[in-house]
């Protein structure tokens, strides 16, 4: 199970009380419904009441009693008396108790412990509601947002902040999750007057069914500004080729950059889906090219950074793996020499989809033989 943790910002403080409204309502519903199962009531007569008691649509209830539900169980599986369980926390609520607390410690300890009592809401996935219907992840061009359902058929928006999770962008894993429509579940927890997001998945990938048994997609990605592939028969022989122009990527900010990114490996993946090809790529282990063929030095640095092909290659490599189709990567070195010199000139395409031509073949695992002018005339250099 993949956990992301994020803080929730909101537009405004109104839109923000509302939530925590909602939140407030989810954890009594909660609290309610654990104390009805201790007096033995069971789910459905819980749900016909609660819905009107609490003012919640029939999905939160449901994640309401589950709750409940599984702490009663864990509270059992643990030996620990269901009767004496604290919400907001044994610990806490005992040193509320304790006298010699006052004034500033004592009021930070209650805030504390009304947080975890009363900030939670628990929203279960759903593959069949795009992933979650209560609590949506949405990508738009200014960001990634959370869209909570707040009753009467209204939703309010709050722009997920997401750090950085063992090297990656959580902000780029929560993209993976919306763009995949895999269920996830999302959590809201009240801390210290901010509202935080956990997202919870468990992903299932299908198995791979498009091999490169009938041939191949090669990508090149240093055809910037354009994407520049080519499409091969199995025995490594050229079909079709073509571009994908990516103006958007010139300029704009960070988060139109990164929405635009998705939409450009979207291409990309159903190119190969279409054609029921494999996608051959370039290793993610890059280092400077420009001495070999490519780029040169600085130019080299300043279009890979402002392109950012690693996370264009990540995205691809996610969503083909999300499609059962098999990503093949391969060592991009001189594959646009190769493909200037030798394909180039032979099929009369641009030196970028010659690379992209290379990239395939080396895909399906041929090698390039030099071509006998060239044998002849580096032989004619060295006499």
């Amino acid at each position: 199970m993949i956990v992301i943790q994020a803080k929730l910002i909101f537009l405004n403080q109104e839109d923000k009380q509302i939530v925590l409204d909602l939140m407030r309502r989810w954890s009594s519903c909660m609290r309610f419904a654990y104390k009805r199962f201790l007096e033995g009531y069971d789910r459905n007569t819980l749900k016909r009441n609660l819905q009107g008691m609490f003012d919640l649509n029939s999905r939160y209830v449901d994640d309401a009693i589950m709750k409940a539900k599984s702490t009663l169980e864990s509270a059992r599986e643990l030996g620990k008396n269901p009767k004496k369980v604290i919400f907001g926390g044994r610990d806490l609520f005992g040193k509320l108790q304790k006298r010699h607390i006052n004034g500033k410690e004592y009021q930070k300890l209650k805030t504390k412990w009304q947080e975890r009592r009363k900030g939670n809401l628990y929203s279960r996935g759903d593959k069949s509601k795009k992933g979650n219907l209560n609590t949506r992840i949405e990508i738009k061009e200014n960001g990634t947002f959370l869209r909570i359902n707040v009753g009467e058929r209204k939703y309010l928006y709050a722009r997920i902040e997401a750090g950085y999770k063992k090297n990656k962008s959580r902000g780029e894993l929560l993209q993976e999750i919306a763009q995949s429509n895999i269920p996830y579940s999302v959590e809201l927890k009240l801390k210290n007057g901010s509202i935080y997001a956990y997202f919870a998945i468990e992903e299932e990938y299908p198995e791979i069914k498009i091999t490169k048994g009938k041939g191949v997609i090669g990508i090149d990605l240093n055809a910037y500004p354009d994407i520049s592939w080519a499409e091969t028969d199995e025995k490594g022989n050229l079909i079709s080729y073509g571009s994908i122009p990516m103006p958007e990527l010139a300029s704009g900010s960070k988060d139109k950059k990164e929405y635009f990114r998705w939409q450009y490996a979207h291409e990309i993946v159903n190119i190969a889906k279409e054609k029921g090809k494999a996608i051959v790529i370039e290793g993610l282990d890059i280092k400077n090219k420009g001495k070999k063929g490519d780029f040169s030095g600085r130019k080299s640095r300043r279009i890979r950074h402002s392109f950012s092909y690693k996370s264009l290659l990540s995205k691809i490599k996610a969503l083909a793996k999300r499609e059962g189709i098999e990503v093949i990567e391969v060592n991009p070195s001189y594959t646009s020499i190769i493909g200037m010199l030798k394909y180039a000139p032979q099929y009369m395409i641009t030196k970028d989809i010659a690379a992209a031509y290379v990239i395939a073949r080396r895909g399906l695992g041929l090698q390039e033989k030099i071509p006998d002018n060239y044998i002849k005339f580096l032989n004619a250099l060295t006499v």
